[in-house]
């Protein structure tokens, strides 16, 4: 893998990144670093890559994994001015109140599979889960929005 190709495919998913981080940090700043410390991590284990076209899921999984050390590491307690505002209002906002309340386990596989685009094989294997564990929490998820919709 040359230098050329990695930096076009982090830019191209960087957004993706960007989202997934967001989902498990909720937090501007911390997403950001978070991004940055994957990208430096896949740099240098990208020789660990067996096949170029895993290049998504498998920096995907390393910012996961970065995800959830900057949170074990975080402190629990948050001022009022980290608590970030949205940067676009979302273009439903029951409906992104509704996924703010689901569980993190519930959340993600939702997050990469429906906003990201990535297939249940691909989630599977980016959060280390069989593919019938993504099905049943993308489908216990969809079951607990339309409830929490249903409601309001």
């Amino acid at each position: 893998m040359d230098k050329d190709f990695f930096v076009q495919e982090i830019e191209a998913c960087s957004g993706m990144l960007y989202r997934v981080a967001y989902t498990i940090l909720r937090n501007d700043d911390a997403c950001k670093d978070a991004m940055q410390d994957t990208a430096l991590k896949a740099w240098e284990k990208r020789y660990t890559l067996r096949e170029t076209r895993y290049f998504r899921t498998w920096v995907t999984r390393i910012l996961i994994h970065t995800c959830y050390d900057t949170k074990r590491k975080r402190n629990r307690i948050v001022s009022l001015e980290e608590i970030p505002g949205l940067s676009a209002s979302p273009p439903d906002v029951l409906l992104a109140m509704a996924l703010e309340s689901l569980p993190e386990k519930l959340r993600l596989p939702l997050v990469l599979c429906c906003s990201e685009g990535m297939t249940y094989a691909e989630a599977a294997e980016a959060l280390h889960v069989p593919v019938a564990t993504v099905r049943g929490r993308i489908h216990r998820a969809r079951a607990q929005l339309r409830k929490e919709l249903d409601a309001q």
